[in-house]
């Protein structure tokens, strides 16, 4: 940039000399002007707000098409709405909240999130893990998301009624619990409005079909609506 206020410069002699304010005033701007408008245009575009979302195979596509989960769903609705938020899908199947939690810090580094969306757990009752440490483990995850500045929504989830009553009304309240005491946003069941619908759900009858994922959507829109910040006007 000073180079070229420099060229400006050692040219501007060679010019016949204005004889009037309007000319000196001409000069002027064109000295000043150019190189301020130089470096606007050089100016790199702020960088879009970031979306993780940190959850297991019923984030990751498990069985879907690709581009066809309800993340990516809400990617489209993003732009849909014209909301201008890039989202980064760090799901991956069999996951559990000990994988998150030591995938995370990584996360936070490199994308510097605004929104952490921590959809986990289903997996940690499939093998067993103790209610404590599924609990200790998102406890961490929300608390090391909070530190890097990130707003959490926290994904409510069910286990199946096999595991016996009183597991499963104490493994979805540890959602409810946890929300209140981090002070974190709550989806209360993803799979609300499809868990009863076999046809909603692949052979395994685990995870939700590609018909499933705009309920899920759904489920998952109005608590993470409110987090973003308005667009722009264009």
């Amino acid at each position: 940039m000073v180079k070229r206020r420099l060229k400006v410069l050692a040219i501007a002699p060679r010019a016949a000399a204005p004889t009037s304010a309007f000319g000196l005033g001409l000069v002027a701007a064109t000295l000043f002007s150019l190189p301020f408008a130089a470096r606007a245009a050089n100016a790199p575009e702020p960088a879009r707000p970031v979306i993780v979302v940190l959850g297991d195979s019923i984030s990751a596509e498990y069985g879907l098409p690709r581009d066809t989960g309800w993340v990516a769903l809400m990617r489209q609705r993003l732009a849909t709405e014209r909301i201008d938020y890039s989202v980064a899908n760090a799901s991956i199947s069999g996951d559990t909240t000990s994988g998150g939690r030591a995938r995370l810090p990584a996360l936070l580094e490199r994308l510097k999130p605004s929104i952490v969306i921590v959809e986990l757990g289903a997996n940690d009752a499939l093998r067993g893990v103790p209610l404590s440490t599924t609990d200790d483990n998102l406890r961490t995850i929300v608390e090391q998301a909070q530190q890097g500045h990130a707003k959490v929504v926290l994904v409510g989830m069910y286990v199946p009624p096999n595991y016996g009553p009183d597991y499963t009304q104490k493994f979805h309240a540890m959602y409810g619990q946890l929300s209140q005491q981090l002070h974190v946003s709550l989806v209360p069941f993803l799979l609300a409005g499809i868990a009863d619908k076999p046809d909603m759900f692949q052979a395994d009858q685990m995870h939700p079909t590609q018909q499933a994922q705009p309920v899920l959507l759904n489920n998952v829109w109005p608590v993470v609506k409110p987090l973003l910040r308005p667009s722009s006007p264009r």
